[in-house]
C-alpha cells in the first residue's frame, strides 16, 4: 500500500509525516506521532475523547481523516502549555478536581479552549452547550464547568497578576488523576 504524505502545523511546529491513507487523524496522532494525549474513546464521534483543534476550530480526530490534515493547523493537548507553562483551563482543572480519572479530560480542555477563544468571557450556558459533546462519567460536570469560570478569571488578569503553574515534565500535561500535594 502507498502510504500518504502530509505537511501541516502540529502544535506550532512545521511536521511531516507518511501514513497509511485510510487513518484518521486521532490515528495518526497516537500511532504515527506519538502523541498520546489525544484519546481512543467511542471512536464514532460521539464521547469527545479525541477533540483537538484543527485551524483553530474544535473537532472529533476519529472522524477527520488524516489526509485532510495537509496544510493544516491542528493543535492537540500537548500543545496547550506554552512556555513551560500551564494553561490556565490546565490550572483550573487540577485545582478544582475537574479531572477526575483524567481520560476525557485532553478533549474536555481543547473545546473550552476554543470556546475561550472564541467567547472569551463565556456565560454558563455557553459553556454548558460548548461542552455538550463531551462526555464523563467521574465529575458530574459540576467541577468541568466551574473549571472553565474560573479559566476565564485567570485568563482575564493583567499579566503576571496569576502564578501559574510550571508543565510537568511529562508529554500530556492533561491534568491527569494524580492528586496535587495540596489535595494528598
Amino acid at each position: 500500500m502507498k502510504l500518504a504524505q502530509i505537511a501541516l502545523t502540529l502544535n506550532g511546529e512545521p511536521t511531516d509525516v507518511a501514513f497509511a491513507p485510510y487513518k484518521t487523524l486521532l490515528e495518526v496522532l497516537r500511532e504515527d506521532l506519538g502523541l498520546c494525549g489525544t484519546k481512543h474513546g467511542c471512536e464514532l464521534g460521539e464521547c469527545g475523547a479525541c477533540a483537538v483543534l484543527l485551524d483553530d476550530q474544535p473537532v472529533l480526530s476519529c472522524l477527520v481523516l488524516g489526509v485532510d490534515c495537509d496544510g493544516r493547523n491542528v493543535t492537540t493537548i500537548e500543545g496547550l502549555a506554552q512556555d513551560g507553562r500551564l494553561h490556565p483551563l490546565q490550572d483550573a482543572f487540577a485545582d478544582l478536581g475537574a479531572a477526575q480519572c483524567g481520560y476525557c479530560t485532553p478533549g474536555f480542555l481543547m473545546t473550552a479552549k476554543a470556546l475561550l477563544d472564541e467567547h472569551p468571557r463565556p456565560t454558563r450556558e455557553q459553556i454548558k452547550e460548548a461542552l455538550s459533546g463531551n462526555l464523563c462519567r467521574c465529575t458530574g460536570y459540576q467541577q468541568i464547568f466551574e473549571a472553565v469560570e474560573q479559566a476565564v478569571s485567570a485568563c482575564s488578569m493583567p499579566a503576571g497578576a496569576s502564578a501559574k503553574r510550571e508543565a510537568p515534565a511529562t508529554a500530556s500535561a492533561s491534568g491527569g488523576g494524580a492528586p496535587r500535594e495540596s489535595e494528598k
